[in-house]
Protein backbone atom coordinates (compact mmCIF):
# COMPACT_ATOMS: atom_id res chain seq x y z
CA UNK A 1 0.00 0.00 0.00
CA UNK A 2 2.99 2.28 -0.48
CA UNK A 3 2.52 5.52 -2.34
CA UNK A 4 6.15 6.08 -3.29
CA UNK A 5 7.21 5.11 -6.77
CA UNK A 6 9.00 1.82 -7.29
CA UNK A 7 12.74 1.96 -7.00
CA UNK A 8 13.18 0.81 -10.61
CA UNK A 9 10.83 3.43 -12.08
CA UNK A 10 11.81 6.94 -13.14
CA UNK A 11 9.45 9.88 -12.96
CA UNK A 12 9.49 12.81 -15.36
CA UNK A 13 11.76 14.90 -13.13
CA UNK A 14 14.38 12.16 -12.96
CA UNK A 15 14.24 11.62 -16.71
CA UNK A 16 14.66 15.35 -17.35
CA UNK A 17 17.63 15.45 -14.98
CA UNK A 18 19.29 12.45 -16.63
CA UNK A 19 18.71 13.88 -20.12
CA UNK A 20 20.26 17.22 -19.10
CA UNK A 21 23.28 15.43 -17.65
CA UNK A 22 23.56 13.32 -20.81
CA UNK A 23 23.60 16.38 -23.04
CA UNK A 24 26.22 18.02 -20.83
CA UNK A 25 28.34 14.87 -21.02
CA UNK A 26 28.17 14.77 -24.81
CA UNK A 27 28.98 18.50 -25.06
CA UNK A 28 31.88 18.29 -22.62
CA UNK A 29 33.51 15.21 -24.17
CA UNK A 30 32.99 16.46 -27.73
CA UNK A 31 34.48 19.87 -26.97
CA UNK A 32 37.46 18.40 -25.14
CA UNK A 33 38.10 15.90 -27.96
CA UNK A 34 37.99 18.74 -30.51
CA UNK A 35 40.32 21.22 -28.74
CA UNK A 36 42.51 18.74 -26.86
CA UNK A 37 43.03 18.04 -23.18
CA UNK A 38 44.62 20.96 -21.34
CA UNK A 39 47.25 19.86 -18.78
CA UNK A 40 46.51 16.18 -19.26
CA UNK A 41 48.45 15.04 -16.16
CA UNK A 42 46.24 17.10 -13.85
CA UNK A 43 43.06 16.10 -15.69
CA UNK A 44 43.91 12.40 -15.49
CA UNK A 45 44.86 12.66 -11.82
CA UNK A 46 41.56 14.27 -10.86
CA UNK A 47 39.66 11.91 -13.18
CA UNK A 48 41.18 8.88 -11.44
CA UNK A 49 40.22 10.28 -8.04
CA UNK A 50 36.67 10.91 -9.25
CA UNK A 51 36.48 7.33 -10.53
CA UNK A 52 37.79 5.97 -7.23
CA UNK A 53 35.17 7.99 -5.38
CA UNK A 54 32.39 6.64 -7.59
CA UNK A 55 33.69 3.14 -7.02
CA UNK A 56 33.38 3.72 -3.25
CA UNK A 57 29.97 5.37 -3.34
CA UNK A 58 27.46 4.48 -0.64
CA UNK A 59 23.76 4.68 0.13
CA UNK A 60 22.79 6.84 3.08
CA UNK A 61 19.51 6.84 5.06
CA UNK A 62 16.51 7.74 2.95
CA UNK A 63 17.94 5.80 -0.02
CA UNK A 64 20.29 8.67 -0.84
CA UNK A 65 23.24 7.62 -2.97
CA UNK A 66 26.32 9.76 -2.28
CA UNK A 67 29.94 9.72 -3.41
CA UNK A 68 31.80 12.20 -1.14
CA UNK A 69 35.31 11.55 -2.50
CA UNK A 70 34.15 11.80 -6.11
CA UNK A 71 32.21 15.00 -5.46
CA UNK A 72 35.08 16.64 -3.54
CA UNK A 73 37.53 15.77 -6.35
CA UNK A 74 35.15 17.16 -8.99
CA UNK A 75 34.68 20.40 -7.06
CA UNK A 76 38.42 20.66 -6.48
CA UNK A 77 39.07 20.36 -10.20
CA UNK A 78 36.40 22.93 -11.00
CA UNK A 79 37.91 25.39 -8.47
CA UNK A 80 41.58 24.98 -9.41
CA UNK A 81 43.61 28.18 -9.79
CA UNK A 82 46.99 26.59 -10.41
CA UNK A 83 48.88 23.37 -9.74
CA UNK A 84 52.37 23.79 -8.34
CA UNK A 85 52.61 27.23 -9.91
CA UNK A 86 51.31 26.17 -13.32
CA UNK A 87 48.10 28.04 -14.24
CA UNK A 88 45.01 25.89 -14.45
CA UNK A 89 43.54 27.13 -17.71
CA UNK A 90 41.13 24.29 -18.45
CA UNK A 91 37.61 25.23 -19.46
CA UNK A 92 34.31 24.47 -17.79
CA UNK A 93 33.50 21.98 -20.55
CA UNK A 94 36.74 20.12 -19.80
CA UNK A 95 35.65 19.92 -16.16
CA UNK A 96 32.39 18.36 -17.37
CA UNK A 97 34.30 15.90 -19.55
CA UNK A 98 36.67 14.83 -16.75
CA UNK A 99 33.76 14.43 -14.32
CA UNK A 100 31.72 12.43 -16.82
CA UNK A 101 34.51 10.06 -17.78
CA UNK A 102 35.51 9.58 -14.13
CA UNK A 103 31.94 8.84 -13.06
CA UNK A 104 31.39 6.39 -15.92
CA UNK A 105 34.70 4.63 -15.21
CA UNK A 106 33.86 4.37 -11.51
CA UNK A 107 30.36 3.08 -12.22
CA UNK A 108 31.33 0.32 -14.67
CA UNK A 109 32.68 -2.14 -12.02
CA UNK A 110 29.42 -1.80 -10.08
CA UNK A 111 27.46 -2.42 -13.28
CA UNK A 112 29.56 -5.49 -14.05
CA UNK A 113 28.63 -7.14 -10.74
CA UNK A 114 24.93 -6.28 -10.98
CA UNK A 115 24.87 -3.10 -8.87
CA UNK A 116 23.87 -0.44 -11.38
CA UNK A 117 24.37 3.15 -10.21
CA UNK A 118 21.47 5.46 -9.53
CA UNK A 119 21.42 7.48 -12.73
CA UNK A 120 19.50 10.34 -11.14
CA UNK A 121 22.05 10.59 -8.31
CA UNK A 122 24.96 10.57 -10.77
CA UNK A 123 23.18 13.18 -12.88
CA UNK A 124 22.73 15.41 -9.82
CA UNK A 125 26.42 15.16 -8.95
CA UNK A 126 27.38 15.99 -12.52
CA UNK A 127 25.01 18.94 -12.77
CA UNK A 128 26.14 20.36 -9.42
CA UNK A 129 29.80 20.23 -10.45
CA UNK A 130 28.99 21.63 -13.89
CA UNK A 131 27.04 24.54 -12.41
CA UNK A 132 30.03 25.44 -10.27
CA UNK A 133 32.46 25.06 -13.17
CA UNK A 134 30.49 27.28 -15.56
CA UNK A 135 30.17 29.97 -12.88
CA UNK A 136 33.77 29.80 -11.62
CA UNK A 137 36.09 28.98 -14.54
CA UNK A 138 35.69 32.41 -16.26
CA UNK A 139 36.81 34.00 -12.98
CA UNK A 140 39.74 31.64 -12.34
CA UNK A 141 42.42 33.60 -14.22
CA UNK A 142 41.78 37.05 -12.65
CA UNK A 143 41.42 35.44 -9.21
CA UNK A 144 44.74 33.63 -9.69
CA UNK A 145 46.51 36.87 -10.55
CA UNK A 146 45.20 38.54 -7.42
CA UNK A 147 46.15 35.48 -5.34
CA UNK A 148 49.72 35.46 -6.68
CA UNK A 149 50.09 39.01 -5.35
CA UNK A 150 49.54 37.61 -1.88
CA UNK A 151 45.81 38.18 -1.45
CA UNK A 152 43.95 34.86 -1.40
CA UNK A 153 40.81 36.17 0.25
CA UNK A 154 38.97 37.17 -2.96
CA UNK A 155 39.51 33.68 -4.40
CA UNK A 156 38.42 32.04 -1.16
CA UNK A 157 35.35 34.28 -0.93
CA UNK A 158 34.26 33.57 -4.51
CA UNK A 159 34.80 29.83 -3.98
CA UNK A 160 32.72 29.88 -0.81
CA UNK A 161 29.85 31.88 -2.32
CA UNK A 162 29.63 29.82 -5.50
CA UNK A 163 29.90 26.56 -3.54
CA UNK A 164 27.03 27.73 -1.33
CA UNK A 165 24.95 28.54 -4.42
CA UNK A 166 25.76 25.11 -5.86
CA UNK A 167 24.75 23.37 -2.62
CA UNK A 168 21.51 25.34 -2.51
CA UNK A 169 20.67 24.41 -6.09
CA UNK A 170 21.48 20.77 -5.38
CA UNK A 171 19.22 20.75 -2.30
CA UNK A 172 16.35 22.29 -4.28
CA UNK A 173 16.72 19.75 -7.12
CA UNK A 174 16.94 16.86 -4.65
CA UNK A 175 13.88 18.13 -2.78
CA UNK A 176 11.85 18.46 -5.98
CA UNK A 177 12.68 14.88 -6.96
CA UNK A 178 12.02 13.50 -3.48
CA UNK A 179 8.71 15.35 -3.12
CA UNK A 180 7.50 13.63 -6.28
CA UNK A 181 8.91 10.21 -5.41
CA UNK A 182 7.60 9.88 -1.85
CA UNK A 183 4.52 12.12 -2.19
CA UNK A 184 5.48 14.69 0.40
CA UNK A 185 5.22 18.48 0.50
CA UNK A 186 8.07 20.37 -1.17
CA UNK A 187 8.84 22.40 1.97
CA UNK A 188 9.09 19.17 3.97
CA UNK A 189 11.40 17.66 1.34
CA UNK A 190 13.62 20.77 1.45
CA UNK A 191 13.80 20.59 5.23
CA UNK A 192 14.71 16.90 5.12
CA UNK A 193 17.37 17.40 2.46
CA UNK A 194 18.98 20.20 4.47
CA UNK A 195 18.91 18.10 7.64
CA UNK A 196 20.07 14.82 6.08
CA UNK A 197 22.39 16.00 3.31
CA UNK A 198 23.40 19.52 4.32
CA UNK A 199 26.24 18.69 6.75
CA UNK A 200 27.81 16.15 4.41
CA UNK A 201 27.43 18.52 1.45
CA UNK A 202 29.09 21.36 3.36
CA UNK A 203 31.99 19.09 4.37
CA UNK A 204 32.46 17.89 0.80
CA UNK A 205 32.38 21.47 -0.56
CA UNK A 206 34.94 22.56 2.02
CA UNK A 207 37.16 19.61 1.08
CA UNK A 208 36.92 20.55 -2.59
CA UNK A 209 37.93 24.14 -1.82
CA UNK A 210 40.87 23.01 0.32
CA UNK A 211 41.97 20.59 -2.39
CA UNK A 212 41.96 23.39 -4.97
CA UNK A 213 43.92 25.75 -2.71
CA UNK A 214 46.40 23.09 -1.54
CA UNK A 215 47.26 22.18 -5.13
CA UNK A 216 49.01 25.57 -5.38
CA UNK A 217 51.83 24.51 -3.07
CA UNK A 218 51.49 20.70 -2.90
CA UNK A 219 51.12 20.06 -6.64
CA UNK A 220 49.57 16.66 -7.42
CA UNK A 221 50.45 15.26 -3.99
CA UNK A 222 47.40 17.18 -2.73
CA UNK A 223 45.14 14.53 -4.28
CA UNK A 224 46.22 11.52 -2.16
CA UNK A 225 46.78 13.74 0.88
CA UNK A 226 43.16 14.90 0.84
CA UNK A 227 41.67 11.66 -0.46
CA UNK A 228 42.92 9.56 2.46
CA UNK A 229 40.97 11.30 5.29
CA UNK A 230 37.89 11.51 3.06
CA UNK A 231 38.05 7.77 2.43
CA UNK A 232 38.36 7.08 6.16
CA UNK A 233 35.32 9.28 6.81
CA UNK A 234 33.43 7.50 4.05
CA UNK A 235 34.17 4.12 5.65
CA UNK A 236 32.61 5.41 8.88
CA UNK A 237 29.55 6.62 6.97
CA UNK A 238 29.26 3.23 5.28
CA UNK A 239 29.31 1.42 8.63
CA UNK A 240 26.65 3.78 10.01
CA UNK A 241 24.43 3.23 6.97
CA UNK A 242 24.94 -0.53 7.19
CA UNK A 243 24.05 -0.64 10.89
CA UNK A 244 20.91 1.40 10.29
CA UNK A 245 19.83 -0.83 7.41
CA UNK A 246 20.43 -3.96 9.49
CA UNK A 247 18.48 -2.44 12.35
CA UNK A 248 15.45 -1.82 10.15
CA UNK A 249 15.65 -5.34 8.72
CA UNK A 250 15.71 -6.72 12.27
CA UNK A 251 12.63 -4.71 13.21
CA UNK A 252 10.83 -5.91 10.08
CA UNK A 253 11.72 -9.53 10.88
CA UNK A 254 10.52 -9.07 14.47
CA UNK A 255 7.23 -7.62 13.24
CA UNK A 256 6.52 -10.81 11.29
CA UNK A 257 6.55 -12.93 14.45
CA UNK A 258 2.89 -12.04 15.09
CA UNK A 259 2.00 -13.12 11.55
CA UNK A 260 3.93 -16.40 11.74
CA UNK A 261 2.28 -17.13 15.09
CA UNK A 262 -1.18 -16.56 13.61
CA UNK A 263 -1.98 -13.54 15.79
CA UNK A 264 -2.59 -11.17 12.86
CA UNK A 265 -3.38 -11.53 9.18
CA UNK A 266 -0.42 -12.01 6.80
CA UNK A 267 0.98 -8.67 5.62
CA UNK A 268 -0.91 -6.66 8.26
CA UNK A 269 2.15 -5.04 9.88
CA UNK A 270 3.68 -4.18 6.50
CA UNK A 271 0.45 -2.63 5.21
CA UNK A 272 -0.09 -0.62 8.38
CA UNK A 273 3.51 0.61 8.22
CA UNK A 274 3.24 1.67 4.58
CA UNK A 275 -0.10 3.39 5.11
CA UNK A 276 1.15 5.12 8.27
CA UNK A 277 4.25 6.40 6.44
CA UNK A 278 2.11 7.75 3.60
CA UNK A 279 -0.15 9.53 6.11
CA UNK A 280 2.88 10.91 7.95
CA UNK A 281 4.26 12.35 4.72
CA UNK A 282 0.84 13.78 3.88
CA UNK A 283 0.86 15.55 7.26
CA UNK A 284 4.40 16.91 6.75
CA UNK A 285 6.38 14.77 9.20
CA UNK A 286 10.17 14.92 8.94
CA UNK A 287 12.36 11.92 8.08
CA UNK A 288 13.49 11.21 11.68
CA UNK A 289 9.83 11.27 12.75
CA UNK A 290 8.91 9.00 9.85
CA UNK A 291 11.61 6.51 10.84
CA UNK A 292 10.22 6.29 14.37
CA UNK A 293 6.73 5.99 12.91
CA UNK A 294 7.86 3.11 10.67
CA UNK A 295 9.44 1.23 13.59
CA UNK A 296 6.35 1.73 15.76
CA UNK A 297 3.92 0.76 12.99
CA UNK A 298 5.82 -2.42 12.24
CA UNK A 299 5.76 -3.44 15.91
CA UNK A 300 2.40 -1.99 16.94
CA UNK A 301 0.83 -5.46 17.43
CA UNK A 302 3.77 -7.20 19.08
CA UNK A 303 1.92 -7.14 22.41
CA UNK A 304 -0.50 -9.72 21.00
CA UNK A 305 2.18 -12.35 21.59
CA UNK A 306 1.17 -12.23 25.27
CA UNK A 307 -2.38 -13.39 24.51
CA UNK A 308 -3.33 -16.95 25.37
CA UNK A 309 -6.13 -16.91 22.80
CA UNK A 310 -5.47 -14.84 19.66
CA UNK A 311 -8.04 -12.22 18.65
CA UNK A 312 -9.93 -13.44 15.54
CA UNK A 313 -7.99 -12.06 12.58
CA UNK A 314 -5.87 -9.98 14.97
CA UNK A 315 -8.37 -7.15 14.51
CA UNK A 316 -7.84 -5.05 17.64
CA UNK A 317 -10.34 -2.49 16.31
CA UNK A 318 -13.09 -5.02 17.02
CA UNK A 319 -11.93 -6.01 20.49
CA UNK A 320 -12.61 -4.55 23.92
CA UNK A 321 -10.83 -1.15 24.35
CA UNK A 322 -9.33 -2.24 27.67
CA UNK A 323 -7.84 -5.34 26.06
CA UNK A 324 -6.49 -3.31 23.14
CA UNK A 325 -4.86 -0.90 25.60
CA UNK A 326 -3.33 -3.81 27.52
CA UNK A 327 -1.90 -5.22 24.28
CA UNK A 328 -0.34 -1.83 23.54
CA UNK A 329 1.20 -1.62 27.00
CA UNK A 330 2.67 -5.12 26.78
CA UNK A 331 4.08 -4.34 23.34
CA UNK A 332 5.71 -1.18 24.70
CA UNK A 333 7.32 -3.21 27.50
CA UNK A 334 8.84 -5.59 24.96
CA UNK A 335 10.20 -2.70 22.88
CA UNK A 336 11.69 -0.93 25.93
CA UNK A 337 13.74 -4.02 26.68
CA UNK A 338 15.81 -3.26 23.57
CA UNK A 339 17.22 -0.30 25.49
CA UNK A 340 17.31 2.01 22.47
CA UNK A 341 13.74 2.47 21.21
CA UNK A 342 12.18 4.44 24.05
CA UNK A 343 10.46 6.88 21.67
CA UNK A 344 9.03 4.01 19.65
CA UNK A 345 7.84 2.31 22.85
CA UNK A 346 5.89 5.43 23.86
CA UNK A 347 4.27 5.63 20.43
CA UNK A 348 3.17 1.98 20.65
CA UNK A 349 1.99 2.34 24.25
CA UNK A 350 -0.21 5.33 23.51
CA UNK A 351 -1.70 4.12 20.23
CA UNK A 352 -5.01 3.30 22.01
CA UNK A 353 -5.32 6.63 23.84
CA UNK A 354 -8.33 8.77 22.91
CA UNK A 355 -7.64 11.99 21.05
CA UNK A 356 -8.53 14.01 24.14
CA UNK A 357 -5.50 12.60 26.00
CA UNK A 358 -3.19 14.19 23.37
CA UNK A 359 -1.23 11.10 22.30
CA UNK A 360 1.76 11.66 19.98
CA UNK A 361 0.94 12.30 16.33
CA UNK A 362 2.57 8.98 15.39
CA UNK A 363 0.30 7.13 17.84
CA UNK A 364 -2.79 8.75 16.31
CA UNK A 365 -1.61 7.81 12.81
CA UNK A 366 -0.96 4.18 13.76
CA UNK A 367 -4.34 3.89 15.46
CA UNK A 368 -6.16 5.06 12.34
CA UNK A 369 -4.01 3.03 9.94
CA UNK A 370 -4.42 -0.12 12.04
CA UNK A 371 -8.20 0.32 12.24
CA UNK A 372 -8.42 0.85 8.49
CA UNK A 373 -6.39 -2.27 7.71
CA UNK A 374 -8.36 -4.32 10.26
CA UNK A 375 -11.52 -3.37 8.37
CA UNK A 376 -10.22 -3.52 4.80
CA UNK A 377 -7.16 -5.79 4.85
CA UNK A 378 -5.30 -5.94 1.56
CA UNK A 379 -8.37 -5.07 -0.51
CA UNK A 380 -8.31 -2.07 -2.85
CA UNK A 381 -12.06 -2.09 -3.47
CA UNK A 382 -13.26 1.52 -3.51
CA UNK A 383 -16.61 0.80 -1.81
CA UNK A 384 -14.97 -1.17 1.00
CA UNK A 385 -12.40 1.57 1.53
CA UNK A 386 -15.10 4.25 1.57
CA UNK A 387 -17.12 2.29 4.13
CA UNK A 388 -14.10 1.91 6.42
CA UNK A 389 -13.27 5.62 6.19
CA UNK A 390 -16.88 6.55 6.89
CA UNK A 391 -16.84 4.36 9.99
CA UNK A 392 -13.76 6.19 11.28
CA UNK A 393 -15.33 9.57 10.50
CA UNK A 394 -18.49 8.65 12.43
CA UNK A 395 -16.36 8.38 15.55
CA UNK A 396 -16.65 12.18 15.75
CA UNK A 397 -13.02 12.77 16.70
CA UNK A 398 -13.11 10.97 20.05
CA UNK A 399 -10.87 8.00 19.18
CA UNK A 400 -9.59 8.91 15.72
CA UNK A 401 -7.99 12.27 14.91
CA UNK A 402 -10.11 13.87 12.12
CA UNK A 403 -7.00 15.41 10.50
CA UNK A 404 -5.35 11.97 10.36
CA UNK A 405 -8.50 10.36 8.93
CA UNK A 406 -8.78 13.01 6.20
CA UNK A 407 -5.09 12.64 5.33
CA UNK A 408 -5.63 8.87 5.15
CA UNK A 409 -8.62 9.39 2.86
CA UNK A 410 -6.44 11.34 0.42
CA UNK A 411 -3.76 8.64 0.54
CA UNK A 412 -6.30 5.85 0.01
CA UNK A 413 -7.83 7.70 -2.95
CA UNK A 414 -4.39 7.84 -4.60
CA UNK A 415 -3.77 4.15 -3.90
CA UNK A 416 -7.11 3.11 -5.39
CA UNK A 417 -6.50 5.34 -8.44
CA UNK A 418 -3.02 3.94 -9.04
CA UNK A 419 -4.31 0.37 -8.63
CA UNK A 420 -7.05 0.93 -11.22
CA UNK A 421 -4.58 2.44 -13.68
Amino acid sequence: MATARPAHGLDSGQLLLICAAGMLTVAGISHTAAVGLADSQVAIGFGVLIAAGELARLTMPGNREVAPVSTAAALGYALLLDVGGRPADHSALQVVAVMSVGMIAGGLPHLAVGRPPRLDAMARRLLAGSLLAFAYRPLADPLRRVALQGDWWPALGVMAVLSAVMLTADVVIAAMLRAEQVRTAFRVAVRDEIRMGGPLGAAVAASGMLLALASHSMDMTALPAFAAPLLVTQVAFRKYAGIRATYLQTVRALSRVTEVGGYVEPGHSRRVSQLALAIGRELGMSEPQLLELEYAALMHDIGQLSLRDPIPGGATVLTDPAQARRIAELGAEVIRKTGVLHGVAEIVERQCDPVGDSPPAASRIIKAANAYDDLVGGSTDRDRAAAALERLRLDGGAEYDPAVVEAMARVVDRIVLVTRL
